[in-house]
């Protein structure tokens, strides 16, 4: 007999107070491909509305972007080593992997939102380069955003992914049992 109550999902009937159980799911694909076109589409709009009153665009966030893709993979890399306890790696903290995780799930969003919104503005400065100078000087420090927004989405999904811990030896034993 059930001591659950009627209206319940089966998943909250052991927790206290019937509380649903907190859950934190994996970043969608999707999610960061509607992102990364929304801004490029708006990036597009915006530039060629209003480029004459935009300033040129620099190098430092294209650089800024890389290097954050760089502290990502450095993390996504430590802290797999560290949740695998392969041998002379401390113990990982378990409150430094959920901000990890945190981060990445930002910082994957981020990405796409601004290499779609470089990727827009690298492709009018494509379009326009024959025509407009200040579209060739723009055209390459759209292209480090482009690629540095694209190296962060990679480098935060790669951290999303090695903060996943893995299945204890007996909830194997239960999956391959039949």
């Amino acid at each position: 007999m059930s001591t659950r109550e009627p209206g319940k999902p089966p998943s909250d009937a052991g927790r206290p107070n019937g509380s649903p159980q907190p859950s934190l799911r994996p970043t969608s694909p999707g999610t960061l491909v509607v992102a990364g076109l929304a801004s490029a589409a708006l990036a597009w709009i915006v530039i060629n509305r209003f480029y004459g009153d935009l300033p040129s665009l620099n190098w430092l966030p294209g650089v800024t972007l890389a290097a954050l893709a760089v502290v990502e993979a450095v993390a996504a890399r430590n802290t797999k080593v560290r949740i695998d306890r392969k041998p002379g790696t401390p113990r990982v903290d378990p409150l430094l992997v959920a901000r990890w995780v945190v981060l990445a799930k930002a910082s994957s969003l981020a990405g796409a939102i601004f290499g779609g919104a470089y990727g827009g503005v690298a492709v009018w400065a494509l379009i326009e380069r024959g025509t407009l100078r200040v579209a060739d000087e723009n055209l390459m420090p759209a292209i480090a955003g482009l690629v540095g927004g694209l190296a962060l989405v990679a480098a935060a999904l790669w951290l999303e992914h090695s903060c996943r811990v893995p299945p204890s030896p007996d909830d194997e034993e239960s999956t391959h049992t039949p």
